[in-house]
């Protein structure tokens, strides 16, 4: 297929040509991977700088994403492509592989590292979904940061660079540019622009920005990150957010209230409880979708509310393709029971998303997690159901991506199903909450080229 690049994605490969480092901050549809690939074959072929290019990707991107896309476009066909999957026998030997383009899932990126030691044979390296790299006390950041020194070009992609707010990007930034711009160390990055925010006595758990941090941590990366809003450059479907509220029964609201005031419910002969605060979090999501994990990792069921509300949302849409995603592996259980006369789908393999996007699944449940990056599913249906949500910011917007993208033709519909009075509630504003910072440097760092836009 000929490859006819919007102005915009000219113009975001070659801010990777022109530059040794740098990030791509692109929404999804945006089309990174050909994006990125067109850069590579010009570095590879026409100027010569590079000759051996390791990308670094979530597990099923790694495996068909790369080269599907290096696949299907003419000019990049002369691009040879290694995965460097499986067991470390199959490792070592698409390692020994003659090829252009190695591919590896981040899991072992570690492995990778020791592999090679000081023997790196990589000029330069790209980090598909950069975000999964904002730990610094990860393994895999700690590998990478040994090999940055030997790299001669490094690029990051990602659409959520600070899924948590402005904290995240220091690891994410210092991969790029070796500390240059945010600071050598983490301590150093946080002690210049934030400042302790929510604390139990000494152990500090949040920081906010210091006053004008954003501004200046947004200048110092404009230089070498490049933001672009999928809303800028495509034609996106209209997309509808719906909240759908249940209302649970007196007994189980009081049942509820113990476990988040006491940290422990007794039920029937068992015992759940909630040794710190993300512990309780998850066991009141739980119990806000309707069954929950006692001490011995038995599950108790607890309601079929959100259950009802789900078929009642299932019988409204009325035969049309439905995508759920789902939180804990009792809801599933539980959704496929309650869905089973319609022989729903659960997302593991190649199979289902091609039987998905030929109309020949009606249910098809997910965990946010397992499609997060690099799925087209939108041909298959427009009608999207959180059983129950996710903190994740990413998360969220990376699986809501994956119907409401460039290529679908019908509005998208996203339900919410809601329990009131319960964390659901509180779980909604957080993910709102992280999206306004986010959005915030997004903004500040996005490219200013309204005359890229598509049919500039």
């Amino acid at each position: 297929m000929k490859y006819t690049p919007y102005s915009y994605q000219q113009y975001a490969a070659s801010w990777i040509i022109d530059k040794k480092y740098s990030a791509l901050f692109l929404d999804c549809g945006l089309g990174k991977t050909v994006i990125t690939l067109t850069a590579i074959s010009v570095l590879l072929y026409d100027y010569f700088e590079i000759t051996k290019v390791l990308v670094i990707a979530p597990l099923r991107v790694a495996h068909s994403t790369w080269d599907e896309e290096a696949s299907k476009w003419d000019h990049l066909k002369n691009i040879k492509i290694s995965k460097v999957l499986g067991t470390e026998k199959e490792r070592i030997a698409a390692l020994n592989t003659k090829a252009d383009v190695y591919i590896i899932n981040r899991e072992n990126v570690r492995w990778l590292v020791n592999f090679y030691k000081a023997d790196w044979p990589f000029d330069m390296v790209v980090i598909d979904e950069l975000s999964s790299f904002k730990s610094s006390k990860s393994e895999r950041f700690k590998a990478l940061r040994k090999i940055r020194p030997l790299t001669k070009r490094i690029v990051g992609l990602t659409g959520t660079p600070a899924p948590n707010g402005l904290i995240d990007l220091w690891s994410q930034i210092y991969l790029l540019d070796g500390g240059e711009r945010l600071g050598k160390t983490v301590t150093g990055f946080r002690e210049k622009y934030f400042l302790p925010d929510k604390r139990n006595r000494h152990i500090v758990f949040t920081y906010k920005p210091k006053e004008g941090a954003k501004e200046a941590i947004y200048e110092k990366l404009s230089d070498i990150c490049v933001s672009m809003k999928a809303e800028d450059y495509l034609e996106l479907p209209q997309r509808i957010d719906n909240i759908i509220s249940v209302e649970l029964n007196s007994e189980v609201k009081k049942q509820y209230e113990v476990l988040e005031k006491e940290l422990i419910l007794s039920l029937d002969d068992s015992d759940i409880s909630a040794g710190s605060a993300a512990v309780l979090a998850n066991k009141l999501i739980q119990m806000a979708n309707g069954a929950v994990y006692d001490e011995n990792g038995e599950v108790k069921y607890i309601h079929d509310e959100k259950l009802k509300a789900l078929d009642e949302l299932i019988e409204a849409a009325s035969c049309r393709p439905v995508l759920i995603f789902y939180g804990y592996q009792h809801d599933k259980d539980r959704i496929m029971n309650c869905l089973s006369k319609l022989n729903p789908r659960i997302l593991q393999s190649d199979k289902d998303i091609k039987d998905w996007n030929r109309g020949e699944v009606q249910i098809l449940l997910a965990h946010p997690a397992s499609c997060g990056h690099g799925l087209n599913l939108q041909a298959g249906g427009n009608i999207i159901i959180w059983f129950g949500l996710t903190w994740s910011l990413e998360l969220y917007q990376q699986a809501n991506a994956r119907l409401h993208r460039q290529g679908q033709k019908e509005t998208v519909i996203i339900h919410h199903i809601i329990a009131k009075g319960t964390i659901d509630e509180k779980v909604m504003k957080a993910l709102a909450d992280k999206n306004t910072s986010q959005t915030a440097l997004i903004e500040a760092v996005k490219a200013q080229m309204s005359k890229y836009k598509i049919g500039g």
